[in-house]
């Protein structure tokens, strides 16, 4: 006899594949300050950015081999922390002082939308997502960073403790990162707080790290890709939240999500990105979305690192 087994269709969602390219490239993350300095500054900004988007750019033609290469490029605005001016204003001026500079941008990203993108609560689902490596001698002792917010890289220093009788008080000792190379960098990321009203306010280092994951095309709601790129059309909108989360301002461009990403930013964001890299690295991905890109990847003859963080690349350069 054989024996069938009958499952519901729903409860086992199909995994969506994404299209890719060989590498998105971020051509800037800017802040209310930045689009109130007005379009000397964009001007600046993407001056600085252009020699190493051309040399990103190059590198992935090279790895590329004998194909052409597929690089898109993105740009992230801030209108989560602070909503400023509005997307009729900003955008334009951003699309006008990028092409003055030689630089395309392919696709536009809301920074709220790594927070809430539609009716998905992107964020809330990465964080759920979160396995804390558990330091080397730990007693799970300490919260999770589910109840406090607080994702670190190793050990914390043991918080002091009053002296109970017969006992002596503890030792003072040094945190300790998990992986350290002869001396430790430890860092201890802030995932989230609330505001006054109990309300959670993701902090701009998980949101990057958010950002990331759907620039690698490993982000799915129910089996489906959470960033869908809707062409623009028309004029942009007065309000943000009449804004797209992401936008493909050029319908010639190639994917949005990519095999790699490298992001060209000021070097005030090196501590947000290391923050990035521990975050990424303890973030349980979706198997079926990782296993299609490594299939897809290794097709092309282009394989990608195993470990998430390594498929992330940065250039730092000075602040305009």
């Amino acid at each position: 006899m054989t024996e069938a087994v009958f499952r519901e269709t729903t409860a086992e969602p199909r995994t969506q594949a994404v299209p890719l390219s060989h590498l998105s490239l971020e051509l800037g993350h800017l802040y209310m300050e930045d689009f109130e300095a007005g379009p000397e500054h964009l001007r600046r900004h993407f001056a600085r950015v252009r020699p190493w988007a051309e040399a990103a750019r190059a590198f992935a033609a090279d790895r590329a081999g004998r194909r052409r290469a597929r690089v898109s490029t993105c740009f992230l605005v801030d209108d989560y922390f602070t909503r400023f001016a509005s997307p009729a204003e900003v955008v334009p001026m951003l699309l006008a002082e990028a092409e003055r500079a030689g630089l395309t941008v392919d696709y536009l990203a809301r920074e709220s939308a790594c927070a809430v993108s539609g009716k998905v609560p992107v964020a809330e689902a990465v964080a759920g997502r979160i396995v804390e490596e558990p330091p080397p001698g730990s007693y799970g002792h300490r919260p999770s960073a589910a109840q406090t917010g607080w994702l670190a890289n190793g050990v914390r220093s043991p918080t002091a403790r009053a002296p109970q009788a017969m006992r002596k008080a503890a030792v003072w000792e040094p945190p300790r990162e998990t992986a350290a190379r002869r001396h430790s960098v430890f860092l201890d990321v802030e995932l989230w707080n609330e505001t006054p009203d109990g309300e959670r306010l993701w902090s701009c280092p998980f949101l990057a790290a958010v950002w990331q994951l759907a620039r690698l095309g490993l982000l799915r709601h129910q089996g489906e890709p959470v960033f869908d790129p809707q062409p623009h059309t028309g004029a942009f909108p007065d309000e943000w939240d009449d804004l797209p989360p992401l936008v493909r301002l050029d319908p010639r461009a190639d994917p949005f999500a990519a095999y790699r990403t490298c992001s060209v930013l000021p070097s005030r964001f090196l501590p947000v990105e290391h923050a990035v890299r521990v975050v990424l690295d303890q973030t349980d991905v979706d198997r079926e979305a990782l296993r299609q890109i490594a299939e897809r990847s290794a097709g092309e003859g282009v394989p990608v690192p195993g470990p998430v963080a390594d498929r992330v690349s940065y250039v730092f350069c000075e602040e305009t």
